[in-house]
Order: C-alpha cells, then structure tokens, then sequence
C-alpha cells in the first residue's frame, strides 16, 4: 500500500492535475471516479497507472472496473485515504484516479455536425459543452484560440466521458477555417439576426459559440456566415454557454430526426 506523498506516482499525478505545463510535457491527463474508469475501459484505452482506496475495491462496482483495468494491463496500486484526498482535484474524494495518455480520436472524414468552441475559459464549461456535443451527435469539436485547456481536472469531470466519445481538436483560426470549408457556418449570439429554429440545420453545418464574458472573436464573426439567436425575455442578457450550445445543438438534432422519419 502506498501511504506517502513522496511517493513518485503521487507526486505525478498532484502535478499533473495542478498544473497545464506539466501535462502538455508529458501529454498525460488524470481522470478521477470509477464512471470515467468505465469510460476508460469502454475506449479500451491503457492507463499508465491507477491509484485506489481498499474501500473502492470492496464495491461490486469498483472491483469490476479494477479487474477490468488491470485485464488491459494497467498497474493499479492500492494507497491510504490520506493519499487519495491528496491526488484529487474534488471536494470528496473518488476512489480512483488514472493518469492517461492524451486522447486522440480519429478525425471525422466528412463532418456535417461541427461545433466550434470560442474562448470559453470556464473549465465547467467547456465540460459540459463537449458531454452535450457528445450526446447530440456532433461529428467532432474544435477548441479555437483562447479556450481553456481541454485537460483541466474540471473540464474532464464535466465532460463525463466525452474525451473518450467525440475527435477535438485545438487549433488556429487559419486552420479552423479550412476545416469548415463546405459547411454553413452560424454563430450563436446574444444579438443575433436569425431565430435559431428559422435556420436550416439539416445541411451540412457549424455551429460556433464563444465565453458569456468576452463573447466570440473577431476571427469568428468574420468566418460566420450568419448569427443565431435563441429569443429570450427582455432584460435577461444571456445564457450560460454551455446551456444555450445544448438548445442550439438539439435542434440540430431535432430538425435532422424529423427529416429522416
């Protein structure tokens, strides 16, 4: 059992999940909880090692994902409560945590469902973007210029999973450009011309949202060949972003379900 926290895996996965640099240095992230491990596992991915608490282990469901685990050969090593608190990002600690090699899911070859993350800084955010992008089949996601790191302890919580589910990218506007070439391009905003349920969303499209602070870019509004609104009552101002991406993208979904039944 490991009980120190000068213990090398210790002390890896406190640096990776406290700081960004070191995980771009290594390109490892750590997920926490045992939902994630089944993710994990579901990928088929390999962890380079999991840490756990002996109680994990005496749960149905914890000794299945931990038996899974280590059947595709990750190391998994049981440490006290003390250690486990110290290797969590969360108030209550999991149970469980794997450091992983950074996920990089095929491109898709055709998309016709691309959405485009526009400097949302909001860890919790972009999370619950990218579960939401996963749950209405968006065929991949682009992270734009001055979005927060996509393997922030919280952006991995919130995403629930998606990491393993949906192909992102973090790139340039020049490169997001020629991704989106054939595409209609909408961008979501306050002050949009467009009601979003007036927008053909069968076509092939992207979708662009941006942060409630600072809004899109300049390199966003000059790409979008339109702007959507979703009508709100007077005096309210905005969204949460992550709320108004999940509107807008189901009425994709909502729209392309009606048309093929």
């Amino acid at each position: 059992m490991i009980v120190s926290l000068a213990n090398p895996k210790v002390k890896r996965v406190r640096m990776l999940q406290s700081r960004r640099r070191a995980r771009y240095r290594e390109h490892r992230f750590v997920i926490e909880g045992v939902r994630l491990a089944e993710e994990v596992v579901r990928a088929g991915l390999v962890p380079d090692f999991v840490l756990y608490v002996a109680s994990l282990a005496e749960e149905a469901r914890g000794a299945a994902v931990l038996e899974a685990l280590e059947g595709l050969g990750a190391p998994c090593h049981l440490v006290d409560d003390a250690v486990m608190r110290a290797c969590t990002d969360t108030e209550t600690p999991p149970g469980l945590v794997a450091v992983l090699p950074f996920v990089r899911l095929p491109a898709p070859d055709h998309p016709t469902f691309t959405l485009v993350v526009d400097g949302v800084r909001t860890p919790g955010n972009l999370g619950a973007i990218l579960r939401t992008a996963a749950a209405a089949g968006v065929d991949w996601v682009l992270l734009a210029p001055g979005t927060v790191d996509l393997y922030n302890p919280k952006t991995v919580r919130g995403g629930a999973g998606a990491h393993f589910r949906i192909p992102t990218r973090a790139m340039g506007w020049r490169e997001v450009r020629r991704h989106l070439e054939g595409q209609d391009v909408w961008l979501a905003a306050a002050r949009g011309d467009v009601p979003y349920t007036v927008v053909n969303w069968r076509k092939p499209i992207a979708l662009i949202v941006g942060g409630e602070a600072r809004g899109v870019s300049q390199e966003a509004q000059e790409l979008a060949h339109g702007r959507v609104v979703i009508p709100m009552e007077r005096g309210v101002e905005s969204l949460n972003a992550a709320v108004a991406t999940g509107i807008l993208l189901f009425e994709v979904v909502r729209q392309r379900r009606s048309a093929s039944a």
